[in-house]
């Protein structure tokens, strides 16, 4: 008897050696004990959710499930630029609270690529962008939109009393957190703000979240891959804008005069 208690206490014995030697007892958040492999585990999981960030970053062609969503808004009755021209980009971005969001936006296909960059490079280094919807879940509407500080990019329009396409009406501007960064021009006299809400954020030496100006990511990187900024202009102020320039426009689409 006192043989088999003895063969059993030196089994056990060295089980605990075994153990001390190749797993590490860790504690979990629900106390229970947990070995390093089980952690070795969790840490692939984590992998993978890193890996699906990086695949929610995307390009694509305008589908028909998408060109529904857009027809008689932001892709209007007489839009002139040829569907083939655009291009969907699917990304995440984050709030002024660390919140993820999944984004969608509109552009030419020759800024694709250039967009899809910057918008990776903000959201990677935890740049605030509140919302990235298409327009036309504001149908179309730009005021509705900007006062939502929602970005965007491709919106079908003339020129006032022209023929020649706006530059969102050729999705070769993009917009950035638009209630914090208003356009404004003096006409007449009269100070012209749009969103009429962002009035209280054409203080450019105030202190605020969203607010876009030289020292900015948003600016780095806009104009880093060939942008203009509006905040730039001397005629009017437009500090949520971002172009491609008139030149390089020119080549693109010739008869957009």
């Amino acid at each position: 008897m006192r043989r088999r208690l003895f063969v059993k206490m030196a089994v056990l014995a060295m089980a605990a050696v075994v153990c001390m030697a190749g797993c590490t007892i860790v504690k979990g958040d629900s106390g229970k004990a947990a070995s390093t492999q089980d952690h070795a585990g969790d840490e692939k999981v984590g992998e993978s959710m890193s890996d699906q960030k990086t695949d929610a970053f995307y390009i694509s062609e305008i589908t028909d499930e998408i060109f529904d969503r857009i027809k008689g808004k932001s892709f209007k009755d007489d839009c002139t630029l040829p569907r083939e021209d655009l291009r969907y980009l699917h990304v995440l971005h984050k709030d002024i609270n660390g919140e993820i969001h999944e984004g969608e936006m509109i552009v030419n296909r020759h800024i694709a690529e250039d967009v899809l960059d910057i918008l990776k490079t903000l959201y990677e280094n935890d740049y605030p962008i509140e919302k990235i919807r298409l327009i036309d879940e504001y149908d179309a509407d730009d005021e509705t939109a900007m006062r939502d500080n929602n970005s965007s990019s491709f919106n079908f329009r003339f020129i006032s009393h022209r023929t020649k396409v706006s530059k969102h009406g050729l999705g070769l501007a993009v917009d950035i957190n638009t209630l914090y960064n208003p356009y404004t021009k003096v006409v007449d006299g009269e100070r012209i703000i749009e969103p009429a809400t962002g009035e209280p954020y054409l203080d450019r030496e105030a202190d605020f979240d969203y607010k876009i100006d030289h020292d900015d990511l948003c600016y780095k990187l806009f104009t880093e891959h060939g942008f203009d900024w509006g905040g730039d202009w001397t005629d009017r102020k437009d500090y949520q804008h971002f172009e491609i320039p008139d030149e390089k426009i020119a080549e693109w689409y010739p008869d957009n005069s």
